[in-house]
């Protein structure tokens, strides 16, 4: 790992700006890093660490039903060495992906504040400068996607959200040169209803290697 990458996972680590999920922060008990390939051409760009998944193992998406599904899909698709994820020394390892979150805190009922997004920002700027190969970005619902829109105004790249509405599979060129491409979360509400299928996601990922490839 970079040393930029290892002192930015060891700042988030330690934060305690957002009182409210410092003080509910059960199990892991600390914000939780990204993790990856730090060479990624795809980044996966979530919500919020899993009050029982992330929150318990420290690792995005290991342990609970959200990762479940979707690390069977990236090792499908080529991202993932395998398709399970239960604890952080499970031997796990992406392949040009890399993943983080909107807030690295697990928010009461998946919601969390406009602060604690804005708290978290700084640490999505920087992560997001230092991932110098990554093309595509994966926004996985519509905070994630949201907060990739709100990274480019404080850029100063963009001056309208009006041209990138969410929907499921619709990818658009930004104006810092990447590409964002919108995927419904992989959560229980959705995959348990049916709005979001294997299929649809496994496409979602056979589509950001085909654009990460094109760039």
């Amino acid at each position: 790992m970079p040393d930029w990458l290892t002192i930015l996972n060891r700042e988030v680590v330690s934060c305690t700006l957002c009182l409210r999920l410092d003080r509910d922060c059960e199990y892991w008990g600390n914000p939780v890093p990204g993790f990856g390939d730090p060479n990624a051409r795809v980044l996966i760009l979530g919500l919020a660490p899993g009050a029982h998944g992330s929150n318990r193992t420290g690792r995005p998406f290991t342990g609970d039903a959200s990762g479940k599904f979707m690390y069977p899909v990236l090792h499908e698709t080529g991202f993932a060495n395998q398709p399970n994820a239960t604890d952080r020394d499970d031997g796990l390892k992406l392949k040009d992906l890399y993943i983080t979150a909107a807030v690295r805190c697990a928010p009461p009922d998946n919601k969390p504040l406009p602060q604690e997004l804005a708290n978290c920002a700084a640490y999505l700027d920087r992560e997001v400068a230092g991932l110098k190969n990554v093309s595509v970005i994966v926004a996985l619902g519509r905070i994630g996607f949201d907060a990739y829109l709100n990274y480019l105004k404080r850029l100063g790249k963009l001056t309208s959200r009006k041209p990138y509405a969410f929907q499921h599979g619709a990818h658009y060129k930004m104006p810092d040169g990447k590409i964002l491409l919108a995927s419904y979360h992989p959560s229980n509400q959705n995959t348990q209803t049916g709005k979001l299928t294997r299929a649809m996601f496994v496409r979602i990922f056979k589509d950001a290697a085909r654009l990460a490839r094109d760039e």
